[in-house]
């Protein structure tokens, strides 16, 4: 078993997608399973625990309070081909577009819609994160947890992981004990294109017409696509979408579009309609417009963007004044998709 004072750093730095200021007080860095025993040990005493895997989709305080653990366990393995689907255990400290990339070099389709989606393999299934027609819970067979409390590894189905739009068991405050170590994906050999996503619907009319459609060629189409609609986190700091697309009836749908003819929106297969929520802020004149150090980006309204110096709580404020706006004029309740904590 490791030291565990070799892995433990007191008011670290920690790194983030939205480059706001954030020092964790006690920190420990997981960089293997043979770890874990050490971690359970280091964490008994302490009631608060946060698990970061890239820190792409949180918004933090200037001081992360209690105990961190930063992610960093890698691996892939193969394990087996059967029934006509390929089983892939994942460490979840890979960088996740970088697992899509790996996939599709090996010819196991079926996550190019999910490309350059910024994280980590571990953080994926807290968020079911999901694009252009597809969420990840679609291809995970099971997750490897370590449970902290009771220092032992469980192993959990996909339908014990609560998984719903952007969301999980491992969002909740009472599962913050169990850290995600591995995940296995359930990857189809006989491989099928979803293309239903308005951006890739081209795609669907070309194969309507015959013509072969490879999953490289819809991987390149959504690197493309999310390289002109979003910023680069790298040069731009920002967490991604901010707020999520929110789901309503069809009869709310309807009366929304009485009075907004162009109100833009995607069916779902429950019948209720997704709405397009940067459509909404932009509507509400967000869509580049600054206040203090807090940008709505030039290109989609979705991103907020840190131009320098902002905090937690600027990025809050300015969540909050436009979730006002979009409540004033459409009704409509937006929630924020980064995890935000001690808010």
């Amino acid at each position: 078993m490791s030291n565990p004072e070799y892995f433990v750093e007191q008011l670290c730095h920690i790194s983030n997608t939205m480059s706001l200021p954030c020092r964790g007080e006690r920190v420990f860095v997981l960089r293997s399973e043979a770890d874990l025993p050490a971690l359970s040990e280091a964490v008994a005493s302490r009631e608060r625990v946060h698990l970061i895997g890239s820190a792409s989709n949180l918004v933090l305080p200037p001081v992360l309070e209690g105990f961190t653990v930063l992610v960093r366990n890698r691996g892939v393995s193969l394990v087996q081909e059967s029934g006509g689907v390929r089983y892939v255990d994942v460490s979840a400290g890979e960088v996740w577009h970088d697992w899509v990339v790996h996939a599709l070099g090996k010819g196991w389709n079926g996550l190019e819609n999910l490309a350059l989606i910024p994280g980590t393999v571990g953080a994926a299934p807290v968020q079911n994160i999901g694009a252009y027609g597809v969420e990840v819970e679609r291809f995970i067979d099971s997750i490897r947890v370590w449970d902290l409390q009771r220092a032992q590894m469980k192993t959990l189905a996909r339908q014990s992981c609560g998984f719903q739009y952007r969301d999980s068991i491992f969002k909740r405050d009472e599962n913050s004990h169990l850290l995600i170590v591995s995940v296995r994906f359930a990857l189809p050999v006989d491989w099928q294109p979803v293309l239903k996503y308005p951006d890739l619907v081209h795609f669907e009319h070309a194969r309507t017409q015959g013509e072969a459609i490879s999953a490289q060629e819809v991987f390149d189409a959504v690197v493309d696509i999310r390289r002109r609609k979003l910023p680069d986190p790298s040069v731009i700091p920002n967490s991604g979408s901010f707020f999520k697309n929110p789901v309503v009836s069809e009869h709310r749908y309807e009366d929304l579009r009485r009075s907004h003819p162009d109100l833009v929106s995607f069916r779902l297969d429950s019948g209720d309609y997704k709405l397009a929520a940067g459509w909404m802020i932009d509507q509400c004149g967000w869509k580049g417009h600054a206040v203090g150090p807090v940008m709505v980006h030039e290109r989609q309204a979705l991103v907020l963007t840190n131009t320098g110096g902002a905090t937690q709580a600027d990025v809050l404020d300015v969540a909050r004044l436009i979730s006002g706006d979009v409540k004033a004029r459409f009704g409509v309740s937006l929630e924020i998709e980064p995890v935000c904590w001690d808010c």
